[in-house]
């Protein structure tokens, strides 16, 4: 003789499946939701590895250092100076490759700037997504009679994304001038 599920055994069945479905798609949604964010991060993250790769390319290729231990000391920053005090210089500045061009670099409220006139104008290099926290840098041999070939220490701290899931990061790079120091 068959016999046949009860209404109560098909509830029963039934909400099993509904929590087993309700669980998975939680999951699922989890899942998606890491992936998005990660996606996020990577955008982040390599637009401030290709910030940082561009001021270390036109270091490596400048001359003429300028390290500046208060930010608000007014241009022209084109003296050598060297910072080598624990906390570093907040502003740096150096003669691209062509010789006549001016750059400068500084922290901005929480974000890179970079000049290309001396000083007088700025424009960002990272995205508004990145909350740069701390930018220093720490240079010697930037006078040419001390006989140091000059280098470039950029220490950079700050997260990405919100406080809930912000990604804290400390990146620090050193950057030596390409050509020899006479």
């Amino acid at each position: 003789m068959k016999r046949g599920f009860t209404l109560i055994e098909m509830m029963v069945s039934v909400s099993i499946f509904l929590v087993i479905m309700t669980v998975s798609m939680g999951a699922l949604l989890g899942v998606f939701s890491a992936n998005n964010k990660f996606e996020a991060l990577k955008t982040v993250m390599d637009n401030l590895n290709l910030s940082v790769e561009s001021m270390s390319r036109e270091m490596r290729f400048g001359k003429n250092y300028h390290c500046e231990i208060d930010r608000g000391t007014p241009p022209p920053y084109t003296t050598p100076q060297n910072c080598i005090s624990s906390t570093g210089g907040e502003l740096v500045s150096f003669l691209a490759e062509d010789g006549t061009t001016q750059i400068v670099y500084k922290l901005n409220g929480t974000e890179i700037d970079k000049s290309t006139d001396g000083g007088t104008t700025y424009i960002p290099v990272t995205a508004p997504e990145i909350i740069v926290t701390s930018l220093a840098f720490y240079v010697i041999g930037a006078t040419p009679s001390d006989n140091l070939q000059p280098k470039v220490l950029i220490k950079i701290q700050g997260h990405s994304g919100t406080s809930t899931a912000a990604t804290n990061f400390t990146l620090q790079t050193l950057v030596s001038q390409r050509t020899l120091d006479h």
